[in-house]
């Protein structure tokens, strides 16, 4: 079996094991049996426990990033980008929901490597918002250009929404809704404000 093939079913089977275990209790045994492999070619190919976790949230933080921006459209008008953003999005964390977990849930709670990988997938998806963000005010004829710590502090405020909505989506014991709905949701929630802040109409507190 070409070697690419069997690290994939290692990783495949390591995805699944520490999503449902954790990394802590997760253990090599598992994840070679499940992979159809002995322990010691599961060390040989992949060296340790936590070089193994790594290579299973860079793999997974790569498909999301690639299934995002896959389902950017750059030639849709604005919000229609943000749209297919949003439900390419939800739709990988939906169809890879022991891959999320990992990568929400799992990476976050162990620190240093790990949280630093998670950081790197983050900005990532942040710097596409802002990219977005950008065209949207460019193509609404925004002539005062919004300020960058605020696109910055934006695109932060909608990740976080789509990550905290993954989240939820995933973890229900009832009927969760379509990755279309819990976009809608998401973009009925951030779009009118965006759509009005880059047309420059602002919201203002009262002063008292």
């Amino acid at each position: 079996m070409p070697r690419e093939v069997r690290e994939r079913q290692m990783l495949d089977a390591a995805v699944a094991v520490f999503a449902r275990r954790g990394y802590r209790a997760a253990s090599m045994d598992e994840i070679a049996e499940l992979a159809g492999a002995s322990k010691p070619l599961v060390y040989l190919y992949l060296h340790s426990k936590e070089d193994l976790f790594s290579a299973c949230i860079r793999r997974e933080a790569r498909a999301l990033i690639a299934a995002v921006r896959a389902s950017v459209d750059p030639g849709a008008p604005a919000d229609r980008r943000l749209w297919n953003g949003l439900r390419g999005f939800f739709a990988h964390t939906a169809a890879h929901p022991d891959g999320w977990a990992v990568l929400h849930c799992q990476a976050r709670t162990h620190g240093e490597p790990f949280a630093l990988e998670v950081a790197a997938l983050r900005q990532q998806l942040v710097d596409l918002v802002i990219q977005l963000i950008a065209e949207t005010a460019a193509d609404g004829g925004c002539t005062d250009p919004l300020p960058e710590t605020e696109v910055a502090g934006i695109a932060h405020a909608l990740v976080g929404a789509a990550e905290s909505l993954a989240g939820w989506s995933n973890q229900r014991d009832g009927a969760a809704p379509s990755e279309q709905e819990t976009a809608a949701t998401l973009m009925n929630f951030a779009w009118t404000g965006l759509e009005n802040l880059t047309h420059g109409r602002r919201w203002a507190p009262v002063r008292a």
